[in-house]
C-alpha cells in the first residue's frame, strides 16, 4: 500500500504551494508498522467519505491518498471537519515521515 498526503490552505499555504506531497510505502516499513497503518486507513475512509471538508478562512485542508491493490482512495478533510480518526491517521503518518 503507498499513501501519499498534502496540506493546502491556511496561513502557510505559499509555503506549502511548492513543497511535494509527502509519501510513505508499507513495503519499507516493519511489519507492525504496516498492519497498524492499515488499521488507521480503515477507519479514516467511512468517515471521510461521510464529512466533506468545509471551507473555513485560514483552515488547513488534508488530502490522503490511499493506492491498494490497483485502487486509489482520496481522502480529504479539514481542520474545522476533521474526524478523529483522519486525525489518528494524519498524525501516524507525520510521525512515521519524520522517522525515516
Amino acid at each position: 500500500m503507498k499513501v501519499t498526503w498534502a496540506g493546502h490552505g491556511g496561513q502557510a499555504a505559499a509555503i506549502l504551494l511548492d513543497l511535494p506531497p509527502k509519501v510513505l510505502d508499507t513495503d519499507a516499513l516493519p511489519k507492525t508498522a504496516a498492519a497498524e497503518l492499515a488499521q488507521l486507513v480503515a477507519a479514516a475512509v467511512p468517515a471521510a467519505e461521510q464529512d466533506r471538508p468545509r471551507h473555513a478562512r485560514d483552515a488547513m485542508s488534508y488530502t490522503i491518498t490511499v493506492e491498494d491493490a490497483g485502487r486509489s482512495t482520496v481522502l480529504a478533510q479539514s481542520d474545522t471537519t476533521m474526524s478523529p480518526a483522519f486525525a489518528a491517521l494524519l498524525r501516524w503518518l507525520e510521525e512515521h515521515s519524520a522517522q525515516q
